[in-house]
């Protein structure tokens, strides 16, 4: 555990003239960030994988308007990045926080929130000109992440203000399941499909964090990554992060990646997880199709009731429980 913590700033006890006289090396320890964070596209030019998305970003960058936009698929795929990363372009540094109000699944999501918050800065106006003297669009960009966790009320009530702020605001709206959102908010945005991230996309991407951080690494350990990531290239990043925390000055082997990513309850690890895994270990055995289509289908099913917040061991216990009556036929 120790070696896992030994990146993270712990504070000290000592008098504020030590921490003076530390100089600026204790200054930058404290801007430690994790590596998602880090090595975050910086420009839409950046974003990998997702060339349609691109494409049109890019050339609404250059005529400084961008319509609304709905963003949906797999998590770790590049949504709220992008949507970052071109509203820093539009703005700049400067203007940047003034312009953008981001909104995630910590924060409360019900109908006041869009009432009020969302209303209020919607209904701000602001000028088309930035200090650097590039074009500047006179409107402001809301960001509204795990849209899909949402009430009705609540998006019905963002819909409206969607429409009448249209000149003042911009909405982004980002999920994983875009048939949780309400059809008069899906007619009004620009629809754009995040596609799970190509392998040799993840493996380049892998690559240039090891040679950045100067990490020991073995051939089969990048491909144990991309592997157990299942094109969550955000969760491959942070499988990264915690293998190079426990192996320090250590080379990475696929067997470190192997006990980080996990599949076993009892130790804790999520059943998502073990659902993806089981996923894989199911299409290889040796059953009929018919066996293999039962199992996937309760598969379907768990992972909704998964979503939707079931209790998890419940949950592998009824898909093993017909894993096992599937698998008894072939005895």
């Amino acid at each position: 555990m120790q070696a896992f913590l030994k990146g993270a700033t712990v504070q000290s006890s000592r008098p504020l003239k030590d921490k003076a006289a530390a100089g600026p090396s204790t200054e930058k320890k404290a801007k430690l960030v994790p590596w998602v964070e880090k090595y975050r596209p910086k420009c839409v030019d950046e974003v990998a994988f997702q060339d349609e998305v691109v494409a049109v970003l890019k050339k609404s960058l250059q005529g400084a308007d961008l319509p609304n936009l709905l963003f949906y698929g797999p998590p770790g795929t590049g949504k709220t990045s992008t949507i970052l990363a071109a509203a820093r372009e539009l703005y700049g540094p400067h203007l940047y926080r003034q312009r953008v109000l981001e909104l995630n699944a910590s924060d409360e999501r019900g109908i006041q929130v869009v009432r009020e918050k969302v209303k209020n800065f919607a209904q701000l106006t602001v000028a088309g000109t930035r200090p650097d003297g590039k074009p500047c669009p006179p409107f402001k960009i809301i960001i509204l992440d795990e849209a899909d966790s949402m009430t009705g009320p609540a998006q019905a009530a963002l819909r409206r203000t969607m429409e009448k702020e249209s000149r003042t605001t911009r909405f982004c709206l980002i999920c994983n399941y875009i048939s949780r959102i309400i059809e008069p908010l899906t007619s009004r945005c620009s629809k754009f499909r995040f596609k799970p991230l190509a392998n040799q996309i993840q493996e380049e991407r892998l690559l240039n964090i090891c040679e950045k951080e100067n990490l020991k690494y073995t051939n089969e350990s990048i491909a144990a990554l991309v592997r157990v990531s299942d094109g969550d290239l955000r969760k491959a990043i942070t499988f990264l992060q915690s293998a190079a925390r426990l192996n320090v000055d250590k080379e990475i082997t696929e067997k470190a990646v192997t006990d980080i990513a996990g599949n076993m309850v009892d130790e804790g690890y999520a059943a998502t997880q073990i659902l993806i895994q089981l996923h894989e270990s199911v299409i290889e055995q040796e059953m009929s199709d018919k066996q293999k289509s039962a199992i996937m289908e309760k598969m379907a099913v768990v992972g909704k009731c998964l979503t939707d917040g079931a209790d998890e061991y419940l949950q592998m216990l009824s898909l093993c429980s017909l894993i096992m009556q599937q698998a008894s036929h072939n005895n």
